[in-house]
Parts: C-alpha cells; sequence; structure tokens
C-alpha cells in the first residue's frame, strides 16, 4: 500500500487546518502565477488520495476542522502512484511528524514546495525517497523553520535543473550534508540557502555549477556562516549574484579568485550586511556586463580597504547605497569609474564616516537624477572637490552633506539646481563650516528647504540665503 502517515497539532477546539495541498490559489499569489501550468496537475492528489483522521475515513479536503485541540493522526492513502508532489503539503504549520516510509517517490518529477511552510516540523525522514526522476526541487523545504537537521544522502540530483529557494528561512537547520549531490544540470540556485541563519559551516567541494545561470541570494541571510570555500564554483554562465551574500554578517573572509563575472549584469547588494568582511579580494572581477550594483558593499562596516582598480563601471545605471555603510574606509580609489549612465547615487558614500578624502574627478554625473544623502554621515570628510559635477538634471539633493561635521569649505559653483525640488537637510549638521556660496543656485522649482542649514554652527557667511527665501514665499 502506498501511503504516508501525518501528526497534527490543533492549538484549540473548532481549529480549521491546512491537512493537504495541491497548487491551491491559497498559496502566494506571485507562486500561483509562476506555476500555473503546473496547477493544471492538481486532479492527481485530489482523485487518487484517500484520507483517514484518527481511523475515520473523511471526504477529501485541503483544510479539516478539529472539534477538540489535541493531537490528530492523519492516514493519506494513494491508489496510484503520484508524478508530482509539488505544494503536496505546503502551509501545513501544524503538521509535527510525517511517516513516509511507505510512500512511493518513483515516477515522481517535480517535488517543488512539497514541504513549503511545515514551520512546526522538527524532523523528517527522507531515506526511503526514490528521486531519480526529479527535476525541480525549488523551495522544496522552504520555510521549514523548525527542521534542525536534514539528512539527504540518499537524494539522486542527477535530473534536477532547479534548486532555488530549496532550504529558504530553514532557520533552525545547523548542519547540512550535500556531500552526495550532483548539480550537472542545475541552472538555478538563486536563494537556495537564503535565511539559514544557524548554519555555520557548509561544503559545496562537490558542486558543479557549470549550468548555473542564478545565484541571487544563496547565502542570503547565513548570519552565523563563518566562512565558505567556493573555489570549486564555475560562473562562467551567472548573470545574477544579487544580494548572493546579504547578511552574512559572521563572514570575516571570501575567496572568490576563481569566480568568473564575464556574464555577470546584476551585483546589487551583493555584500550588502556582510559586517565582519575587513578584506575582499575583487581583482579578478570582470564587471563589463554590470548595470546595477546598488547596495553592493553596504554595511561592510568592517571594511578597511577595498581595490576597484580594474572595475568597469561602462554600463551601470545604478550606484545608490553602493558604499553606504563602510564606516571603516579610510581611503577608496574609484578613479577608473565610468559614471557616464549612472542616473541615481542617493547614499552612495553615506555613513562612511572614516573616509577622509575622497576624488571624485572623474564622475560624469550627466545623467544623475538623485544625490540625496549622497555623503551623509561623512563625518571625518574635510574635503570634497565636486568642480566637475554635473547637476543638470538632479531633482533631489536633500541631506547630501548632512552629517559631514569636518568639511570646512565646499565649492559648489559649478551646481546647477534648475530641477531640484528638494533640499531639506542639505548641509545639516556641517557644523565646521565657515563658508559657503551657492550664488548660483536657482531654487525657482525647490519646493522644501527645512533644516538646510540647522547645525552650522560655523558659518559666518551665507550668499543668496535671503533671495533662496523670497523666492520660496513668492
Amino acid at each position: 500500500m502506498n501511503y504516508i502517515i501525518g501528526e497534527f497539532d490543533s492549538k484549540k477546539d473548532q481549529q480549521n487546518i491546512r491537512i493537504i495541498n495541491s497548487y491551491e490559489k491559497s498559496n502566494r499569489e506571485k507562486k500561483y502565477i509562476e506555476y500555473k501550468k503546473e496547477y493544471e496537475n492538481e486532479k492527481e492528489i485530489k482523485d487518487n488520495c484517500i484520507i483517514r483522521i484518527n481511523g475515520k475515513f473523511i471526504q477529501f479536503s485541503y483544510f479539516h476542522k478539529f472539534n477538540k485541540k489535541g493531537k490528530y493522526t492523519i492516514l493519506y492513502i494513494f491508489k496510484n502512484y503520484i508524478t508530482n508532489t509539488n505544494y503536496m503539503f505546503n502551509e501545513c504549520s501544524s503538521l509535527k511528524n510525517i511517516n513516509l516510509s511507505n510512500f512511493n517517490t518513483n515516477n515522481v518529477t517535480n517535488m517543488s514546495s512539497m514541504f513549503e511552510g511545515c514551520s512546526s516540523l522538527k524532523n523528517i525522514n527522507l531515506s526511503n525517497f526514490n528521486t531519480n526522476k526529479v527535476t525541480d526541487m525549488s523551495s522544496m523545504f522552504e520555510g521549514c523553520w523548525s527542521l534542525t537537521n536534514i539528512n539527504l544522502s540518499n537524494f539522486n540530483t542527477n535530473k534536477v535543473i532547479n534548486m532555488s529557494w530549496m532550504f529558504n528561512g530553514c532557520k533552525s537547520l545547523t548542519n547540512i550534508n550535500l556531500c552526495n549531490f550532483n548539480t550537472n544540470n542545475v541552472t538555478d540556485m538563486s536563494s537556495m540557502f537564503n535565511g539559514c541563519k544557524s548554519l555555520t559551516n557548509i561544503n559545496l567541494s562537490n558542486f558543479n555549477t557549470n549550468n548555473v545561470t542564478n545565484m541571487s541570494s544563496m547565502f542570503e541571510g547565513c548570519s552565523s556562516l563563518k566562512n565558505i570555500n567556493l573555489s570549486n564554483f564555475n560562473t562562467n554562465k551567472v548573470t545574477n549574484v544579487s544580494w548572493m551574500f546579504n547578511g552574512c554578517k559572521s563572514l570575516t573572509n571570501i575567496n572568490l579568485s576563481n569566480f568568473n563575472t564575464n556574464n555577470v549584469t546584476d551585483m546589487s547588494s551583493m555584500f550588502n550586511g556582510c559586517k565582519s568582511l575587513t578584506n575582499i579580494n575583487l581583482s579578478n572581477f570582470n564587471t563589463n556586463n554590470v548595470t546595477n550594483m546598488s547596495s553592493m558593499f553596504n554595511g561592510c562596516s568592517s571594511l578597511t580597504n577595498i581595490n576597484l582598480s580594474n572595475f568597469n563601471t561602462n554600463k551601470v545605471t545604478n550606484m545608490i547605497w553602493m558604499f553606504n555603510g563602510c564606516k571603516s574606509l579610510t581611503n577608496i580609489n574609484l578613479s577608473n569609474f565610468n559614471t557616464n549612465n549612472v542616473t541615481n547615487m542617493s547614499s552612495m558614500f553615506e555613513g562612511c564616516s572614516s573616509l577622509k578624502n575622497i576624488n571624485l574627478s572623474n564622475f560624469n554625473t550627466n545623467k544623475v537624477t538623485n544625490m540625496s544623502w549622497m555623503f551623509n554621515g561623512c563625518s571625518s570628510l574635510t574635503n570634497i572637490n565636486l568642480s566637475n559635477f554635473n547637476t543638470n538634471n538632479v531633482t533631489n539633493m536633500s541631506s547630501m552633506f548632512n552629517g559631514c561635521k569636518s568639511l570646512t569649505n565646499i565649492n559648489l559653483s559649478n551646481f546647477n539646481t534648475n530641477k531640484v525640488t528638494n533640499m531639506i537637510w542639505m548641509f545639516n549638521g556641517c557644523k565646521s563650516l565657515t563658508n559657503i556660496n551657492l550664488s548660483n543656485f536657482i531654487t525657482n522649482n525647490v519646493t522644501n528647504i527645512s533644516s538646510m542649514f540647522n547645525g552650522c554652527k560655523s558659518l559666518t557667511n551665507i550668499i543668496y540665503l535671503i533671495l533662496i527665501l523670497i523666492m520660496l514665499l513668492i
């Protein structure tokens, strides 16, 4: 007989609990749309499954109302072998234990989201699972918050193409052995270990990533991971590494010397929140095709040095928050940066409180529309030359120099402010600034100058302030 035994816990009387799923639209709408074609197979489980609760047969239903709180045993009997188990127990958050020893998976090709959202499941035995035909394991254990360990040593992954989100949100998982995994055919590993915040180590030395194109958020939120060896990774086909190590706050070192980034277009938030990273070597990085570098090093508060001399930024359009929060950086050389296509530089150097000097003489800002918070919190910056800045298209300069408390002088004579609408907190906290000439400032479109010079206690001379106020009152 082909069957599964599940143990459910009803926390209160008359509780309506999901006991099974088969691609019902009650799943997140995004995924419903994404997997819409697979929902056509809904009848396979619905027509083949007989359900018995505590010895009593019930009519097939996705939900069951339990009259009394307590533990219940549910027997799922399958008349035929199933080929799709995707979403089978999705959102069964009251499922405490499951016995799959008598469930035949010989014909299954899709196991995506099979246990997604089984947040009460602490242990699962898959030793009998035959995964020889499976091609999709995406989100298989996503949201299994209580799982502390999982043995997949018997898994045959030879045909698997999609492993995205496979262990996403398994926040209690302390160890995982994937040494038997064959990833030769896998193309998507995005968010594979996202949110596995209890993992301190992970061995991926056997991983073949020759065909992988997407590694975005792969290790995002692995906050306990101190080291990771990716020396075997082949990234020749990868196009997306955004958020790859986002939130890996315990990571002290990472070797990416083997990474081939020739085809990568998105590096946004790649190292975002890696606050323990003191140094990183990206000398091999080819960024010729990258268009997005936003938040790339955001929150790398321990990073003391970074060499980006090899970076080609010709195609980059977004640099928002790129170095935000890099409070240990004392110097950064961006002389090779081509910013011809960049449109957003908001908060680019925000919080770089140790940065004393920065040379942006090569910066082309012709297309930039947002410079808000650009140097906010650069409290050690004593001088900055922006004479080459073209601000013709900038609309937002709010908090641009906010908190630059060591800045004694700044020349903005080249600034064109015709399109600027927001100057709130622009020089707020610039307590060492003694002189500023804004005679070229045109504020016809400015609607907010609140706290523009707040805290500028050393300012003895300012040209054009009265006219600014008059124009705003007209």
